[in-house]
């Protein structure tokens, strides 16, 4: 056999190109904080940054810009700490393959880098030999592991004019393929080249993109009736709508110059309260504080939305092998010849025992070493494992490999006489058998195969994969059988229930056969009734699969571009998708779905493609990403509604005081301390809230629900406007000035009575039940920022002298104060009550 020349090479290097994957333009760690930029919220903060830095110079609010810039540094730069790994992906995985060696023959036998590979090239390949590209299998034969295609663990048998692809390993064998596609042509290329699509966008930030729309309006119109309010009272109600003196004031250019720039400065302020700039910052804080709780429930996160998108699925896909299964075929029981079943091979009778330990130690090509199995497929390794015994006592005289054909395999030692041991498939050493050997050892005539034929079938339809074991002397006589199975997790069982009860369609994808697919999907409970194979999928339109979509169960003999396909249809029927994958050929599918999750077995191709690795490859790890991503979700709509409330009430003070002849009564400073309250450890606070298993009980979010939902807008509106009546009623009404000693104690006071009615609101905020101290104790942040934020605005109170424009006030003053705010909780009960009473939608 003789390989190409080097001209040869050169030419079909020339015409095919070269064995390397295209590379990917990876961005810089710059170029992502520069599009982390692009966030809505952070756009909106931008602008607010713009206009104050503009229009606001002779009179700076430095305290205000400081925040802002400080809550787009930190919201972007560690959003984009974690985002930078994940676009480094396809670089490695070309690294990793230029790295690897294959053997060639050209001129004669040579090892070259696998990138020096071209169509036409005659590769060697052994046992261990990984696949260097897409060929035809010209000589020889050989066994191939292609799970990372596939997702089956049986190995594939390949001979001449098979093909065999990149990636896949030679299990074992010897053989001589001709290449036939190199580099991004190969499936492999293919499959890799997908990954350098653009993740789809997070139904969170296309509900931020929303929210920011929303909030930007709202700014707009408020600032606009702030410069309206304002001017009105300053032309027209000053001058007791005298028209001569508002003619003088309207004409006076000076004057009226006055007046219209104030009415700018102040509506740009409100356009700068209006925006929740402690948004990004919270939502960053959420994400970044629960990973480590994550981590410890062998979730790890690689991409922060990746969280909270877990939490909105409503559709997963997921794999059978290692994910609802262990992973690993193992001996689940024994059957004798007259149908008595082990679990354990010492529950067997000694002289049976025996005769099941030769077949399997004499007939297999696993080895027993340092405690433990190695070598061989892994069927021998799973009855290797079933022993307890692995000694050699007797002499190999012959042993034949198992054969495509035959399904069995046969080795003969030397005892009293020559023994063959022979194992394999059911279905051709049962009809050779006259005998059996009963549950002592006794050899018996077979007198009706028909039970036994029953009792496979049985098995079979369950997914149990059957082995028959035998011995040759004079005749064939039936030792037992063996039944193999990779049996489910057990806590895959209780994961695949909580997400049942979370309402998210979950759809097994797997490579094994249609039965084998039905067992496991029994054995966990899935839900949904149909099932297809691949060949059943292929054959629909992407209508007609869409239809049944909703209802699939299963997908048996599933190839890669099945996975893909599924995925982005269900995405066209608006679902949030959830996928779960290990090999190289589930990355481009991990990509596409709103989250992926790979195995933390897996490769590092679907590892880097996916959202979350689950680090024990187990389903019920899955399941707790779901509620800590609902958990999440939560906590971030919990402080939108603080957030917005206190926003509310500071903008219906700006409308509403100039008419009735209030002017600002937060300072500055105050107003800086109330931004902190407000945006920092309010978001701290709330990134801390337990995930609660009700939560799974509930229905998934539609991936076009808006982030603020009736339910927030109605407690924002009620407890925002009598907040806002609260502090007017204060402001305004005598009774109250008269309960303390002059303005400099009055002013104290509301400084104070703001800051402890968003503190009351925030107990408000957290809960949608009555009792507003449900489950506090899961949260200790929050009430050691709730008792940090009191102590320090009473020590501002008594000590913020002359800087916060402070003047300590009586017992009697504060108390006052403190009950004052206290009032907005049985505003907010009754509310929730309402609601409660209604059946109306009831939480975030």
């Amino acid at each position: 056999m003789k390989g190409l020349t080097l001209e040869q090479v050169e030419k079909n290097r020339r015409l095919y190109g070269k064995n390397t994957l295209l590379e990917v333009n990876n961005n810089s760690f710059f170029k992502l904080l520069l599009e982390s930029l692009g966030d809505p919220i952070i756009k909106i903060l931008l602008i607010a940054l713009g206009i104050k830095t503009v229009f606001l110079f002779q009179n700076f609010d430095w305290y205000e810009t400081i925040g802002i810039v400080i809550a787009i540094f930190i919201a972007s730069f560690i959003s984009t700490i974690s985002e930078y790994g994940s676009e480094q992906a396809f670089k490695r995985m070309s690294e990793e393959a230029a790295r690897l060696k294959a053997k060639v023959l050209r001129e004669n036998i040579s090892e070259i880098n696998i990138e020096d590979i071209v169509v036409d090239d005659l590769v060697v390949l052994e046992s261990g030999d990984k696949i260097p590209a897409d060929g035809i299998l010209i000589d020889g034969k050989i066994s191939v592991d292609e799970s990372l295609f596939t997702g089956e663990t049986k190995e594939k048998e390949k001979n001449k004019n098979d093909k065999l692809y990149r990636g896949t390993v030679v299990y074992n064998g010897k053989c001589t393929m001709r290449v036939c596609k190199v580099g991004s042509h190969t499936d492999y290329g293919k499959l890799a080249n997908e990954l350098r699509n653009e993740s789809p966008e997070s139904p969170l930030k296309s509900r931020l993109r929303e929210l920011a729309k929303i909030i930007s309006r709202i700014g707009y119109i408020a600032s606009i009736l702030v410069s309206l309010a304002y001017l009105f009272s300053s032309i027209i109600i000053k001058n007791n709508f005298d028209v001569s003196n508002i003619l003088n004031t309207i004409t006076s250019p000076h004057i009226l110059f006055g007046h219209i720039l104030y009415a700018l400065t102040l509506s740009v302020t409100v356009i700068v309260v209006a925006v929740p700039e402690g948004l990004p910052m919270m939502i960053t804080l959420v994400l970044s504080s629960n990973m480590k709780k994550m981590l410890k429930n062998n979730v790890l996160v690689r991409k922060l939305v990746g969280i909270e998108t877990a939490g909105n699925i409503n559709i997963l896909f997921t794999d059978k092998t290692g994910t609802l299964t262990k992973g690993k075929l193992e001996v689940t029981r024994f059957i004798d010849g007259n149908l008595n079943e082990y679990d354990d091979i010492d529950k067997i009778k000694d002289s049976l025992k025996e005769l099941v330990e030769e077949s399997i130690i004499y007939n297999t090509t696993s080895e027993y070493s340092m405690g433990k199995v190695i070598g061989g497929n892994s069927t021998d390794q799973a009855l290797a494992s079933f022993l307890n015994n692995h000694n050699r006592k007797y002499k190999i005289i012959e042993t034949k490999p198992f054969d495509s054909k035959n399904k069995f395999m046969e080795t003969t030692i030397m005892k009293d006489k020559e023994i063959t041991f022979i194992k394999g498939a059911p279905e051709k050493i049962i009809p050779l058998c006259q005998n059996y050997y009963d549950k002592f050892g006794h050899k018996r005539k077979i007198i009706l195969k028909s039970q036994l034929y029953n009792y496979l079938e049985k098995y079979t339809k369950k997914g149990i994969r059957p082995l028959a074991l035998a011995i040759k002397e004079d005749e064939y006589s039936l030792v037992g059988l063996l039944f193999i199975k990779d049996e489910v997790r057990k806590e895959a069982i209780e994961g695949v229930d909580l997400v049942n009860k979370a309402h998210i369609n979950t759809v097994m994808v797997t490579g094994d056969n249609k039965n084998t697919a039905i067992a496991i999907a029994n054995d966990v409970n899935l839900p949904g009734k149909i099932v297809l194979t691949s060949e059943e999928m292929s054959s629909l339109t992407d209508d007609e699969l869409k239809k049944i979509i909703p209802d699939l169960r299963v997908v048996a003999r599933a190839l890669p571009s099945d996975k893909s396909r599924l995925v982005r249809l269900a995405r066209e029927l608006d679902l949030v998708v959830g996928m779960t994958g290990d090999g190289v050929n589930d990355a481009p599918a991990l990509k596409q779905a709103d989250v992926g999750f790979a195995m933390g077995s897996g490769t590092e191709v679907a590892k880097e493609a996916s959202d979350i690795v689950i680090l024990d490859d187990n389903f019920l790890s899955i399941s707790k990403a779901i509620l800590f991503g609902r958990t999440i979700f939560k906590s971030i709509r919990k402080f939108i509604i603080f957030q917005l409330t206190v926003n509310f009430c500071a903008i219906s003070l700006s409308i509403i005081g100039p008419f009735i002849g209030i002017e600002t009564p937060i300072t500055v400073i105050q107003m800086l301390w109330i931004n902190m309250v407000m945006d920092t450890l309010a978001g701290l606070a709330f990134s801390f809230e337990p995930p609660l298993i009700e939560y799974m009980n509930e229905l998934p979010k539609e991936k076009n629900e808006s982030i603020v939902n009736k339910y927030m807008i109605n407690e924002v509106l009620v407890t925002g406007f009598f907040s806002s009546l609260i502090c007017l009623l204060f402001l305004k009404f005598p009774f109250f000035k008269l309960l303390f000693k002059d303005s400099n104690y009055f002013m104290t006071g509301f400084f104070g009575l703001f800051i402890f009615l968003s503190l009351m609101n925030a107990f408000n905020a957290r809960t949608s039940r009555i009792n507003i101290l449900a489950n506090i104790l899961k949260n200790k942040i929050f009430l050691f920022i709730i008792v940090f934020v009191t102590f320090i605005q009473i020590f501002l109170i008594y000590y913020g002298g002359t800087l916060f424009r402070t003047t300590g006030l009586s017992f009697f003053e504060l108390v006052l104060i403190i009950i004052l705010s206290f009032i907005i909780i049985p505003i907010d009960w009754l509310r929730k009550y309402f609601f409660k009473k209604k059946n109306y939608q009831i939480g975030v």
